[in-house]
């Protein structure tokens, strides 16, 4: 069995679709605009934090809305968008500036966020930060 192509249409439109939504959660939670953040996950997301804390889509709006986590500056440069079916895991980092209960923190992580075709639409499953330092 080999490998798809690198150069293969469908995987680079793929890839450029995921970036674009990476693109589009990380500002969402920096803007404050949940329900863009809302409608990129899927129902059952497994949202890691960088201190080992872990929450689903709800109790995660629901901390961002009660501004337990303020989001201040995020940049997440890419290493990887490895794309295979209906799952596609980016590999790359998540550099901030956020507020987490009254404490602001700097943060810089490797993460890994794993996306799923459901319902005809790309989304959020699952999504691990891993403190660099």
């Amino acid at each position: 069995m080999s490998s798809p192509n690198v150069l293969d249409p469908s995987i680079e439109a793929i890839r450029t679709e995921i970036l674009a939504l990476e693109d589009r959660r990380y500002d969402a939670v920096v803007d404050g605009d949940f329900d863009v953040f809302a409608s990129l996950c899927h129902p059952d997301l497994t949202y890691s934090h960088s201190d080992g804390s872990r929450d689903t889509t709800d109790s995660y709006l629901r901390k961002c809305r009660e501004k337990f986590y303020v989001y201040h500056r995020i940049d997440h440069p890419v290493t990887q968008v490895l794309v295979h079916g209906d799952t596609v895991v980016v590999v790359g980092e998540m550099n901030g500036s956020i507020t987490a209960n009254g404490v602001v923190k700097e943060l810089a992580n490797n993460s890994i966020a794993v996306w799923i075709r459901h319902e005809d639409a790309w989304k959020l499953l699952a999504y691990q930060p891993t403190p660099r330092r």
